[in-house]
């Protein structure tokens, strides 16, 4: 099959288990001439095993403007340049916007191929209610912040990454803002310790205290069970208790008004 040649390519690498690269990424990175990547000595073990002999330049976050006419340059010559990331798919939380802007600026044609990614792989080993989801990335390490994005995505699943070393502090920070809720954590992907635990979360921060956690982390904090509640529920159990109308009373009200569950209702307003 004749593929379509491009200026430069985003490609994805395995994230633990070197088999997971695809045949198509490997033609790439043997075909062009020079390959970015955060770290050498991390991708040239990946380049080894495969036995690609393709010349590799430095790209990560710390120089990531000063690369933007070095590329330039190489690319106006006629040169191709593929990019990958330590592990996964470029611009998942790796270098890479900076110099995409640029080369769609300047004309020059850039692909994505397929490939592994920690997010996609973990969310098809987690059971969920619904398709929609938003990655946000590292979570701060501020509560408040924390707090702030708990609450703008209380109804879709919420994925990010974490380190090991701040995984617990996180999942007490979640157990403390939420009543109850549900996540999943999923660690070393791919590779022979690959776990992924799903429960609610004070089971999940015991389960690892006593286990200990290493490793690559992606989790996910699961949206609320709103059982037929309206989805802005909580303003409106604000307004009427501001009125002065006691939980009962909200209780009767809302669940008329928009056939929601008394109960549900009236466990709500008592918080």
């Amino acid at each position: 099959m004749i593929m379509k040649e491009y200026d430069f390519y985003i490609v994805p690498t395995p994230i633990g288990n070197l088999q997971d690269i695809t045949l198509r990424a490997i033609e790439v990175l043997k075909s062009v001439d020079i390959i970015a990547c955060e770290d050498m000595r991390v991708t040239q073990k990946l380049l080894n095993h495969f036995d690609i002999k393709t010349k590799c330049i430095s790209y990560h976050k710390f120089n990531e403007k000063e690369r933007i006419n070095l590329f330039l340059d190489i690319l106006k010559k006629g040169e191709k340049i593929a990019l990958v990331s330590d592990a996964g798919t470029p611009l998942f939380c790796d270098p890479g916007a900076v110099i995409v802007k640029e080369l769609i600026k300047n004309n020059f044609s850039v692909t994505s191929l397929a490939g592994a990614n920690a997010v996609a792989t973990f969310l098809s080993h987690v059971p969920r209610d619904g398709e929609d989801f938003v990655f946000v990335g590292f979570l701060p390490k501020n509560k408040s912040q924390i707090e702030d994005i708990l609450k703008k995505y209380k109804t879709t699943d919420i994925v990010f990454y974490e380190s090991p070393n701040r995984i617990l502090n996180t999942l007490e920070i979640i157990n403390n803002i939420r009543e109850n809720p549900t996540c999943a954590v999923g660690r070393e992907l791919t590779k022979v310790f690959e776990e992924v635990v799903i429960n609610n979360c004070e089971d999940l921060i015991k389960h690892f205290n006593e286990k200990g956690i290493k490793g690559e982390i992606v989790a996910a904090v699961l949206r609320e069970k709103t059982s037929n509640i309206d989805f802005d529920i909580d303003e409106k159990i604000s307004i009427l208790r501001s009125k002065g109308y006691k939980a009962k009373d909200i209780s009767i009200i809302l669940s008329s008004l928009y056939n929601g569950n008394k109960n549900d209702i009236y466990k709500k307003s008592l918080n």
